[in-house]
């Protein structure tokens, strides 16, 4: 008797020709994404009904949906999944703490801010979820779209656990295709690169968000003034933490033995020394910029009322003084440059400083070694290019002060 049982269909097979001339499309229109384009592997999965990205940088795609698409829908939903990885949607998801419940939310976010970047020329399939579309102002980042949801949430595809880190069905396993995050990292660094050199050799083809997001990624910029500041705090623990005996003063508890000489404790007040560079090389900008770090640090580590002591060095210390405010400062110099003066200075004075800030541009000589019981801070007025050609003591805390940033403030 012959089998009449309907046989089910095969599965559509994934069009590989449009996927390599997708990924062509989009690799010619946007050159500086071109790493992160050839660098995930798509995997045809039928029937899961959407495109979507997981952490390891797989793509899986829904052979008959994407058969649907055009050459430049398919290219551009590529560059969207993309923007996912590069910016690691999944990763600040874990940090946000991101669940099941709240998945969909943050996928809208991070949908947000990748469209809100979009280049000219994308064409995907559908509507855009935009800052617009859920009630948000442009320009903003997935963590504040997603704490200011203001709208009825509209529907949007299934984007993975690459866009919120929560794991999918359809999510491979194992090695297979894998890219480690190390690589990511790489991958991310050389795409930032590209951006940041497209966008200087050809402004306006770039969009200013993913300008920023490369800024962002290879020059992340630190608050030096609370790194400084707490450079400076630390030497100041560490010397308060030194309590010692002395019998300079009697002990309370001196009524409970009178026949013994009890000691007291003595906590140290510590000293704070600051050398300004005054060599040739330090212009007028600089040392106006000297006074205001001087200014800060009286008003950082409390020590307004007793006074700092500041060294006018070059050569050679030109001037010791004990100021209460930077406009009391005199700087005398202006010939060559040797902080190692300076420090042989500070640790001669009475009493002796548990901490020496050294502002300077970052000419001068060093000696091998610190003072001896000398938490030393050396403040780099000066671009990081100093750093290679003469690179500051090893012995000491190095923070660089950026040219353009406004006075020290904490």
């Amino acid at each position: 008797m012959k089998d009449v049982t309907p046989k089910k269909k095969a599965p559509e097979p994934l069009d590989t020709h449009k996927l390599a001339a997708a990924r062509l499309w989009a690799a010619t229109k946007f050159p500086y994404l071109s790493s992160a384009l050839f660098a995930s592997r798509v995997i045809a999965v039928p029937g899961i009904n959407t495109m979507a990205v997981d952490e390891s940088w797989r793509i899986y795609v829904d052979p008959q949906i994407a058969n649907s698409w055009t050459v430049q829908e398919l290219g551009s939903m590529l560059v969207h999944h993309s923007g996912h990885l590069l910016r690691d949607h999944a990763g600040r998801a874990r940090s946000l703490g991101i669940d099941k419940e709240s998945a969909k939310d943050w996928a809208l976010a991070a949908d947000a801010e990748i469209n809100d970047d979009l280049p000219e020329g994308i064409e995907p399939p559908g509507e855009l979820v935009t800052p617009g579309t859920i009630g948000c102002e442009d320009g903003k980042m997935a963590e504040e779209y997603f704490h200011h949801i203001q709208v009825q949430k509209p529907d949007c595809p299934e984007c993975g656990s690459g866009a919120h880190s929560q794991h999918r069905e359809w999510d491979m396993g194992g090695d297979s295709f894998k890219i480690k995050e190390a690589s990511a990292h790489l991958i991310r660094c050389q795409v930032a690169h590209e951006i940041l050199e497209r966008g200087g050799t050809d402004p306006g083809t770039v969009p200013l968000g993913m300008q920023r997001w490369a800024e962002g990624l290879l020059k992340p910029k630190i608050n030096w003034r609370k790194v400084l500041a707490g450079e400076v705090r630390r030497g100041i623990a560490s010397e308060i933490g030194k309590v010692d005996y002395t019998y300079a003063r009697p002990s309370r508890r001196a009524v409970i033995s009178p026949d013994v000489v009890l000691p007291s404790l003595r906590r140290p007040i510590p000293e704070v020394a600051v050398i300004c560079d005054t060599s040739g090389s330090m212009h007028a900008e600089l040392l106006s910029k000297a006074l205001a770090e001087v200014e800060g640090l009286l008003r950082t580590v409390g020590v307004r009322k007793r006074g700092l002591r500041v060294l006018s060095v070059d050569t050679d210390v030109h001037a010791v003084q004990q100021v209460s405010s930077a406009r009391q400062v005199q700087l005398y110099g202006g010939g060559g440059t040797n902080m190692g003066a300076g420090l042989e200075a500070a640790a001669r004075l009475k009493p002796k400083p548990a901490v020496v800030v050294v502002l300077t541009d970052g000419y001068t000589p060093w000696p091998e070694s610190p003072p001896k019981g000398i938490h030393v801070v050396v403040g780099l007025l000066t671009n990081v290019e100093v750093l290679s050609k003469w690179p500051p003591p090893s012995w000491a805390r190095t923070v660089v002060i950026e040219e353009d940033a406004p006075a020290f403030s904490f």
